[in-house]
């Protein structure tokens, strides 16, 4: 089995990052320009990639308490297993870091899922820090 685990802290706080994160029927707006379309059906969310690659994955759990969330993929072009989960852990100061680990066979797939994720990763850093920023802006004009 292979794995791909990546970090990045997130100039948010962790709540602010996780009430993001745990709508996981909106992924396609948190992780934007890399998803371009998401659906939620019950457990089972449909997420299309900027490539056209459109994948089906079953959330596992959504943990509150320890602003975790895993997913598997049901179906994966040339993928027999799957598992997903992100976390994001408060690091005080406004700042979360956010975790992704993965796990996946066959282990050669990591030279198409490493970018997706590592592009995947950037995407919500940027997008929930445009998010803080706005929200401030918008709260100093009030």
């Amino acid at each position: 089995m292979a794995s791909i685990y990546k970090q990045t802290t997130l100039e948010v706080d962790s709540e602010t990052a996780w009430t993001a994160l745990c709508q996981v029927g909106d992924a396609h707006k948190l992780f934007a320009p890399v998803l371009t379309d998401g659906r939620l059906n019950g457990d089972t969310r449909t997420v299309t990639f900027a490539n056209g690659m459109v994948v089906r994955e079953r959330i596992l759990d959504v943990d509150t308490e320890r602003k975790r969330l895993a997913y598997t993929v049901l179906d994966g072009p040339g993928m027999t297993y799957h598992h997903a989960s992100m976390q994001i852990i408060g690091v005080g100061g406004g700042r979360c870091r956010f975790i992704w680990i993965t796990d996946f066979l066959p282990g050669d797939l990591a030279q198409t899922l490493t970018p997706l994720i590592e592009q995947g990763t950037e995407a919500l850093k940027r997008n929930l820090e445009a998010r803080q920023t706005a929200a401030a802006a918008a709260a100093a004009g009030s």
